[in-house]
C-alpha cells in the first residue's frame, strides 16, 4: 500500500512538470482570440462541495490508535519562597458619630414661651429596659386684637419599662398628660358699639379657661413562633375642668400563620367606650353616651412574583347604651401592589372600611376648643377606594400618586357654637366662642401627590399637596374642611457644625356657620344687631417656619426656631387668631448615664 501511493505522487508530479514546460512553449505564438460570453457563470450550491472535517483514510493503519500508558513520580520540594504581608488600600471611612441614649432640650422665645423636652432610656442587667419622656410647651398669650385671656399650656410624662427575648418581646406603659386653653374667640360683633363699661362688663363675666387631663396605661405582647401572635391593650381615664368624664378600652389580639404561600392572619377588636357630661350647650340636661364595638377581621396574604395580595373583610357589632341602637357592619379589606416596572413604577389600590371610634379625647386633640357638650357617637366608614403610583424617578427622586373616593355615615363635622342671649349656660363656652359636632353623610374625592428627593448627602426636599371636594347629605356645608392641603421641606448642611431647615404649609378656605340669637336683652337690645345665620368663609393661610442648628459637639447643639415668619394674622378656626411670628432659642444635649 505504501508503495502505490509512492509511485501515484510521482506520476502527478510528472504531468504537471509537462504541462507547464508547453504552456511555457506557446507563449511566443499567442495570437488574438474574440470570446463570446453566451451565459454568466453562476454558481449552484451543487457546484460547492464541503471538506469533510474528519476524512476517511484509506489506509486503515492510520486509524489505530495507539494506548499510552504513563505514571507521574512525585515528591516533596522544599520551598524558601515566603510571600509578603497583604496591605489594605487607603480608603477613608467617614467618622462614625456616636449615638446617645438620652437627651435634654431647653427653649425659650417670645409671647413667653418655653419648649422643654427630656427623654432618658435604660438597659438593665437582665436584658430589660426603663424609658420616659418628658415634654412640655406653654406660653403666655398676646396675640394682637384678642380681648380674652389665650395663653397655653401642654405637658406630658410617659413610661414604659420592657423586655425582649428570641421568642417574646412585652412592653408596658404607663402616662399622664394635661392641656390647658382658653376660649379666646369671641366675635367682636357681639359688642360692637357697647360703651366701655359694657364690654368690659360682659367680657369680665366670661372665664374663658379650659384644663384637659388623661391618665393612661397599657401594654403589648408579641411571641416570635406562636400561632397567637400580639395583644395589645390600653386603657384611657379622661376628664376635663367642668367634670366630663371619659373611659375607653381597647383590646386588639392577632392571630396569624402560614399554609403553603399564604398568609392567613385574624384581628380581633374590642373597643369600649364611656362617658357623660354634666349639661348640654342650653343647660338643659347632662349627656351620656356609651359604644361597645366588637369585631373580627380575618384576611390572607398572597405574594408571588411581583404582586402582593391582601384579601379580607371586616365584621363589627355595636351596642350602644344611654339610647343608641345596636347595629352590624360589614366592611372590606383588600389591599393589593404589582411591581410594573421594579422599583421604579409600582401600582397600588386598595377597597377598605372600618367603624370608627369616636371619643371626647379624640376631638379635644383635633380642635382644642370643642365644648364640652358634645353629641358622640361612631363614623360609618362604608368604603375607603384609592389607587395609585409610587416607585422613583431617579435613585434619590421618589414620588407617589394617589386617588381616593371615601364614602362615611355619620362623619363628625366641627362647627362654631351659636349664641344666644336667652342661654341659661353662662359658662366661659357659651358665648359663641366654643365648637360643637355635628353628624352627616359625606362622599369625598381626593388627589395627593408626593415628590422626595435626595439631592446629595447635603440637601434633601420634599413637596405634597392634597386636593379634595365634598359632598354632604343634609348640611349645606362640610364645616371646616378645606379643599386644599400644600407642604413643603427643605434641610440642607451648610458646614459640618452648621445645619438648616424650612418647612412652609398652606391650608385653603374652609366654611363655617355664625349663628348669633339676639333680643330685647340688655344690652344688646341697643344695638341694630337682631340675629345672624350665615355661612363665613375662612381665608387660606399659609405658614413658614424655619431652624437654623450649631452642633457645637457630640453632645450640645444650640439651636434658633422661627415661626409663622410671614405673620399671617390667619385664623384657622373661625375667631381663633394665631399668634405672630415666633421665635425660640435652645440647645439640646445628648448624654449617657
Amino acid at each position: 500500500m505504501k508503495i502505490n501511493f509512492q509511485y501515484k505522487i510521482a506520476m502527478l508530479f510528472v504531468l504537471l512538470s509537462s504541462q507547464m514546460l508547453f504552456a511555457q512553449k506557446q507563449d511566443g505564438q499567442i495570437g488574438t482570440e474574440v470570446v463570446n460570453v453566451v451565459k454568466t457563470y453562476t454558481p449552484t450550491i451543487s457546484d460547492a462541495f464541503k471538506v469533510k472535517e474528519t476524512p476517511s483514510l484509506e489506509d486503515e493503519d492510520n486509524s489505530k490508535k495507539e494506548t499510552i500508558q504513563y505514571t507521574i513520580f512525585s515528591f516533596p520540594v522544599a520551598s524558601t519562597f515566603t510571600p509578603s504581608k497583604g496591605k489594605a488600600a487607603g480608603v477613608e471611612n467617614e467618622t462614625k458619630e456616636k449615638s446617645f441614649n438620652n437627651y435634654a432640650s431647653f427653649a425659650a422665645g417670645n409671647y413667653g414661651a418655653i419648649n422643654a423636652d427630656l427623654f432618658v432610656t435604660q438597659t438593665l442587667e437582665s436584658g430589660d429596659y426603663f424609658g420616659a419622656m418628658f415634654r412640655h410647651l406653654s406660653s403666655q398669650g398676646g396675640i394682637k386684637n384678642v380681648d380674652l385671656n389665650n395663653k397655653f399650656s401642654n405637658s406630658s410624662l410617659d413610661l414604659t419599662y420592657g423586655s425582649k427575648t428570641n421568642k417574646l418581646a412585652w412592653n408596658g406603659d404607663f402616662g399622664y398628660h394635661r392641656l390647658s386653653y382658653n376660649w379666646y374667640g369671641i366675635n367682636p360683633i357681639l359688642f360692637e358699639g357697647f360703651s366701655s363699661t359694657d364690654k368690659d362688663l360682659f367680657l369680665n363675666g366670661i372665664n374663658p379657661k379650659q384644663t384637659y387631663q388623661n391618665i393612661y396605661f397599657g401594654g403589648r405582647l408579641l411571641l416570635n413562633e406562636e400561632f397567637f401572635k400580639e395583644v395589645t391593650i390600653k386603657f384611657n381615664h379622661f376628664s376635663d375642668a367642668f367634670s366630663s368624664r371619659e373611659n375607653r378600652f381597647v383590646a386588639i389580639p392577632t392571630f396569624q400563620f402560614d399554609i403553603m404561600d399564604v398568609k392567613l392572619k385574624t384581628d380581633f377588636v374590642l373597643d369600649y367606650i364611656n362617658g357623660k357630661f354634666q349639661k348640654d350647650y342650653f343647660d338643659v340636661s347632662g349627656l351620656k353616651y356609651g359604644f361597645t364595638n366588637i369585631g373580627i377581621k380575618p384576611s390572607f396574604q398572597i405574594n408571588k412574583n411581583d404582586m402582593l395580595v391582601n384579601i379580607g373583610a371586616s365584621f363589627f357589632y355595636s351596642l350602644a347604651t344611654n339610647g343608641g341602637q345596636n347595629k352590624f357592619f360589614v366592611y372590606p379589606s383588600i389591599t393589593a401592589s404589582y411591581k410594573i416596572v421594579g422599583d421604579l413604577m409600582i401600582a397600588y389600590a386598595g377597597a377598605e372600611g372600618t367603624l370608627k371610634q369616636n371619643s371626647y379625647q379624640d376631638f379635644s386633640q383635633d380642635n382644642f376648643f370643642v365644648s364640652p357638650t358634645l353629641a358622640i357617637a361612631p363614623t360609618d366608614q362604608k368604603f375607603d377606594l384609592y389607587f395609585g403610583l409610587k416607585g422613583k424617578l431617579a435613585n434619590t427622586i421618589a414620588y407617589n400618586i394617589r386617588g381616593a373616593l371615601i364614602d362615611e355615615n355619620n362623619k363628625a363635622l366641627f362647627k362654631s357654637n351659636i349664641f344666644d342671649v336667652t342661654n341659661a349656660n353662662n359658662s366661659g363656652y357659651a358665648n359663641g366662642n366654643s365648637f360643637g359636632v355635628v353628624y352627616d353623610n359625606v362622599k369625598s374625592a381626593s388627589l395627593f401627590g408626593e415628590l422626595k428627593a435626595d439631592f446629595s448627602k447635603n440637601v434633601s426636599f420634599g413637596i405634597n399637596g392634597t386636593f379634595t371636594s365634598y359632598v354632604t347629605k343634609y348640611e349645606p356645608q362640610a364645616w371646616n374642611l378645606p379643599g386644599i392641603k400644600l407642604s413643603s421641606t427643605i434641610d440642607f448642611n451648610l458646614t459640618p457644625k452648621w445645619y438648616a431647615g424650612a418647612n412652609i404649609f398652606f391650608v385653603g378656605e374652609r366654611k363655617d356657620q355664625l349663628i348669633i340669637i339676639a333680643t330685647n336683652v340688655q344690652p344688646w337690645n341697643t344695638l341694630p344687631l337682631q340675629g345672624k345665620n350665615e355661612s363665613v368663609s375662612l381665608n387660606s393661610y399659609f405658614d413658614l417656619n424655619t431652624h437654623l442648628n450649631y452642633k457645637h459637639n457630640e453632645r450640645l447643639t444650640f439651636f434658633l426656631k422661627g415661626n409663622n415668619l410671614a405673620n399671617q394674622n390667619y385664623q384657622k378656626w373661625m375667631n381663633y387668631p394665631v399668634q405672630g411670628i415666633q421665635v425660640l432659642l435652645g440647645a439640646n444635649y445628648k448624654f449617657d448615664f
